[in-house]
């Protein structure tokens, strides 16, 4: 029986979403149309969007539902730099190093594209970026930013960022934040009008944009929102009916919203106390590995950090090794690297962290969810010293290998 400790990938599906889900595939209507079945379709849509806006502390109409994460994270980025640099003045965007890649990949694609100027923020050695940082890059833009952009929770190694502070320098400086809170979605108390609050957002400065997938809380694939604020503008990527603000047209998806809206409400009612108990079984977890493994290094924050979340380096082994031969031992975990064309890659998120690149190719991510269980943790930790024997047996992929 195989132990599943890859969560932050994604995680399983809700039983509860997935009856929900079910049911509602027989709902007969096009929540546009105006006769008595569509009104009931849009009836149980807007009730299933109540629910989410309330698991992210925002208003229903705010909420924008889209086919996931990525689409939010393009939704938002390209939206509001198209928006705010209609007429060239404003073509800068910043955002932190150790972006998850549908930001990273999104905003190449505008530089490329749209001439779009990415500044590139340093990152601490766990993995933050502090508010002074954001602040320096903003005076130096000198009003020409059009939008900046931040991990909530790291997707590797699980550093929380200080949001308010973030905001509050956005707001400061009249330019639009956007949050990819995918990671962070269901392990975060996520409530933007207090962040917006606190932070003195106002209109389309600051906190305006923050984005979340289903998957990652137990809910379906291809389902996912944007918060956006009301005061926020931004050009649609998607255009035809004009459903949801005129901001993102198409018939949308009543089934998927009402398995998310399932999905959101168990686990806002769970959060806090599934918190601590994946944070104690984290921290076995990393005990265990460094008992196991002495030179191992932990990576990120020892606070200020995702409760479901363990990332390692271990020196002189391929991460790829090391997941392949636990994989044969029954135990899924992730690395920190991406693999292009079987050609192992270093982890952009440590290299951003300032680590090397030997370090960064030996990355593991361990990462926890509500299935996850102490006997999980112990098969892992009995299935790694052997793992980590043979890894460092093959080494890293380019040592010089010698003949005799």
């Amino acid at each position: 029986m195989s132990v599943y400790l890859d969560h932050a990938a994604t995680t399983p599906l809700r039983a509860e979403s997935r009856a929900a889900y079910i049911d509602a595939l027989d709902i007969v209507g096009n929540p546009a149309s105006i006769h008595g079945v569509g009104q009931r379709a849009k009836q149980l849509l807007e009730e299933s969007r109540e629910t989410i806006a309330r698991s992210l502390g925002c208003d229903s109409i705010e909420v924008i539902l889209t086919s996931g994460g990525t689409e939010a994270i393009n939704f938002a980025l390209k939206g509001l730099f198209w928006s705010r640099n209609a007429e060239g003045a404003r073509p800068i965007i910043l955002a932190p190093g150790g972006e998850h890649h549908a930001t990273i990949d999104t905003l190449e694609w505008l530089v490329a594209h749209d001439r779009a100027d990415v500044r590139w923020l340093p990152l601490d050695e766990e993995g933050t970026l502090h508010a002074d940082v954001l602040d320096a890059a903003l005076v130096e833009a000198a009003g020409r930013c059009a939008v900046a952009t931040v991990i909530y929770g790291n997707n590797e190694v699980g550093t929380v960022q200080p949001i308010d502070e973030l905001s509050r320098v956005a707001a400061r400086h009249g330019v639009p934040l956007h949050v990819d809170a995918v990671a962070a979605y269901g392990h975060v108390d996520i409530d933007v009008a207090r962040l917006r609050a606190i932070s003195g957002a106002s209109g389309a400065a600051g906190l305006v944009a923050l984005s979340v997938s289903a998957h990652k809380i137990g809910g379906p694939v291809g389902v996912g929102a944007l918060y956006l604020s009301r005061g926020a503008t931004v050009e649609p990527l998607l255009h035809g009916g004009g459903q949801q603000r005129n901001v993102r047209s198409g018939t949308q998806d009543v089934a998927g919203a009402i398995a998310f809206a399932t999905a959101a409400e168990l686990a806002a009612s769970e959060r806090a106390d599934e918190a601590q108990r994946l944070t104690e079984l984290r921290d076995v977890l990393i005990a265990g590995v460094r008992h196991a493994v002495p030179e191992v290094r932990v990576n990120g924050p020892r606070t200020h950090r995702l409760a479901n979340n363990a990332h390692f380096s271990f020196p002189g082994c391929e991460g790829d090794s090391l997941l392949f031969l636990l994989d044969m031992a029954g135990v899924a975990v992730s690395t920190g690297s991406a693999c292009q064309a079987g050609i192992p890659e270093p982890s952009h998120v440590l290299q951003a962290m300032g680590r090397d690149e030997r370090e960064a190719r030996g990355a593991l991510r361990v990462s926890l969810g509500r299935t996850t269980t102490r006997a999980d943790i112990d098969a892992f930790l009995a299935a790694l010293p052997e793992a980590h024997r043979q890894a460092k047996k093959a080494g890293l992929s380019d040592r010089e290998v010698t003949r005799r």
